[in-house]
């Protein structure tokens, strides 16, 4: 029994010396350094944040505070210098405070801390993005440490499932943010100025049911994109609008007309929706110098309705980058490349269905197919589908294009053609990742085996669409020029 109660109490002193070592340390560790060399560290010294929509507020920002030192720090106060009154609030360490400023705030020895920065900026006169600008304030130890807090603002007008009954025009002077969907009435007609900037928020969209009349320059052109301007925090900050789906799409849903020029839009669900379901009465559809880049769906999804599409890439679809189905479809010197598995930053693969689907199969109106000096590529082994019933019978003329496709057509429809083959180098890049630092670019490599294989186009088109000049603006030869929407050129 005496052997029994000494092992005991040995275990129990042995306990206790752990106790009393432990206690002691966290004694140490309460003991604040009132040494002026003590201070913080930080994991920025600036936050930035990308362009803050007026009254609709940004995304939060977040910064870690570090005690590096070896005792434990009181903070005296952590303040906003604009306190209550500034656009940027503060939350240290999951706590909110209405004046934006925390009195003694404790850091242990080698430990640290969250803070939480966001901004809302007050709608402004101005058309223009403001600055504004504060300060983060640390005071410790008698020493003032400040991180500085930056961001702009731009006055934006909201429209929340506006329906427009009356013929309405959106200008250059202020963007628009889009809410639930953007509805144009029938018999109606939407007119979009050049320079024109609107922003869906997530699922938002465009239905037509009237007229869209999109008039962009090349020195203002229209912008169609999410509303997500920030980034996505990875170990290399990637933009949100890099990433397909932040946005619904553009649905052409009536008998109008539709007419977008110069227009650019990317990374939403659909890009141009163009549904008709009567027949007998088909609508068109004219796309000239736009980009229609990185849609989680279709890029260009045509149903029963006559399309001319003129100098403009479709690219990066998880799905087709063209779909069509009944109409008559005219595309010169366009860039149609579905390269989407080839970020890294997508949040789906795309299906198997190939770049371009021309479909012939179900009910549909007389369709018939033109396309030249085009090129139709992308990461699948098959990029190129003419299903009809009988391709040798199909009403149809492709010439002076590159065309990825399992098995090359030799058709009376085809000529003129560059068949794929292996390796073949046609773009400056196909691929995006965002921790090489590599973007997609489908310009034609200098040793593109699209270069100088275009046929060359009647003057009046050449003149009525300014096929002269490429989509960058460069001058484009009148006979063989490059397939595709851009020109060669040579960087000197």
């Amino acid at each position: 029994m005496a052997y029994i109660f000494q092992k005991i109490s040995s275990r129990l002193s042995v306990f206790l010396s752990i106790l009393i070592a432990i206690m002691l340390l966290s004694c140490k560790d309460d003991m604040y350094s009132t040494n002026s060399k003590d201070i913080l560290s930080f994991s920025a010294d600036t936050v930035s944040f990308d362009t803050v929509f007026t009254s609709v507020g940004s995304t939060t920002a977040r910064i870690m505070i570090y005690n590096r030192n070896n005792a434990a720090l009181r903070i005296s106060y952590i303040e906003v210098a604009g306190g209550k009154n500034s656009a940027f609030r503060i939350n240290v360490d999951g706590s909110l405070n209405a004046n934006n400023k925390f009195e003694d705030v404790e850091i242990r020895a080698k430990d640290s801390m969250y803070v939480f920065v966001a901004v809302t900026v007050n709608p402004t006169d101005s058309n223009s993005p403001v600055f504004i600008n504060d300060s983060l304030i640390f005071q410790t130890n008698g020493v003032t440490q400040k991180i500085k807090l930056q961001a702009y603002g731009q006055s934006i007008k909201i429209l929340r499932n506006l329906h427009i009954a009356n013929d309405s025009t959106l200008t250059s002077e202020k963007p628009f943010l889009v809410y639930g969907n953007l509805t144009v009435d029938s018999t109606k007609t939407l007119t979009l100025n050049s320079g024109c900037k609107i922003y869906f928020h997530n699922n938002a969209n465009m239905k037509v049911y009237g007229n869209l009349i999109a008039q962009g320059t090349a020195e203002q052109p229209i912008a169609l994109r999410g509303d997500r301007l920030d980034n996505i925090n990875f170990n290399v900050p990637v933009p949100y609008n890099n990433v397909a789906g932040q946005w619904g799409g553009i649905y052409l849903l009536g008998g109008g007309k539709y007419v977008l020029n110069h227009v650019n839009m990317n990374s939403g669900y659909v890009g141009i929706n163009f549904l008709n379901k009567n027949m007998s009465n088909l609508p068109s559809l004219e796309i000239h110098n736009c980009k229609i880049q990185n849609f989680l769906a279709d890029g260009l999804f045509v149903q029963n309705g006559d399309v001319t599409v003129i100098n403009t890439e479709i690219s990066n679809a998880g799905s087709h980058a063209v779909y069509l189905n009944g109409g008559k479809h005219t595309f010169i010197h366009c860039t149609i490349a579905n390269y989407f598995n080839s970020s890294s930053v997508q949040p789906v693969s795309r299906d198997k269905n190939p770049a371009v689907l021309i479909s012939g199969i179900n009910d549909m109106a007389p369709m018939q197919s033109f396309f030249q000096n085009c090129i139709i590529s992308g990461d699948a082994d098959n990029e190129f589908t003419l299903a009809v019933p009988s391709v040798s019978d199909y009403t149809g003329l492709f010439s002076g294009c590159y065309i990825l496709a399992k098995d090359s057509l030799s058709s009376k429809q085809f000529s003129h053609i560059r068949w794929s083959k292996k390796d073949d180098v046609i773009f400056k890049s196909t691929r995006y990742n965002y921790i090489k630092n590599t973007n997609f670019d489908f310009r034609p490599d200098s040793i593109s085996v699209a270069r100088k294989i275009g046929t060359s186009i009647n003057p009046d088109i050449v003149a009525t669409y300014r096929l002269d000049v490429d989509l960058n603006g460069n001058i484009r030869p009148a006979q063989t020029p490059d397939a595709g929407a851009y020109q060669w050129k040579s960087v000197k």
